[in-house]
């Protein structure tokens, strides 16, 4: 679904170690990565991880391998919002969300994400 080939992926944990959410998460970029390379991924859906990841994009920056770590995550994501049956944003409904303080790309990323 991500595209991303996990099997490259040496565990060098460089990718968690220019994660900025790093604390915040109960599983580390690299530690994702391991769990859905060996197919554990539904530990992966039901953790608070998941949300915490910012998409910054850090972690495939410095990933010797290529591996993208961000796309896996957003992938796992992906997949629990539609299970849930949430993958769904009308235009029409996006006025009411705003928030003044929001950066205009996180509007665009989830007009994206929810809108297929």
């Amino acid at each position: 679904m991500s595209g991303v080939d996990p099997g490259k992926c040496m565990t060098c944990g460089k990718c968690s170690g220019t994660c900025p959410a790093y604390d915040e998460m109960e599983y580390h970029p690299h530690q994702f990565v391991s769990m859905v390379k060996k197919g554990n991924i539904e530990p992966l859906m039901k953790s608070e991880s998941l949300w915490q990841c910012l998409s910054c994009f850090a972690c495939m920056e410095r990933c010797p391998r290529g591996v993208e770590p961000a796309k896996l995550i957003e992938a796992v994501r992906l997949l629990v919002i539609r299970e849930k049956g949430g993958n769904h944003l009308n235009a029409q409904d996006i006025p009411e969300k705003l928030d003044e303080n929001m950066p205009q790309q996180a509007i665009t990323s989830a007009f994206r994400k929810y809108g297929k």
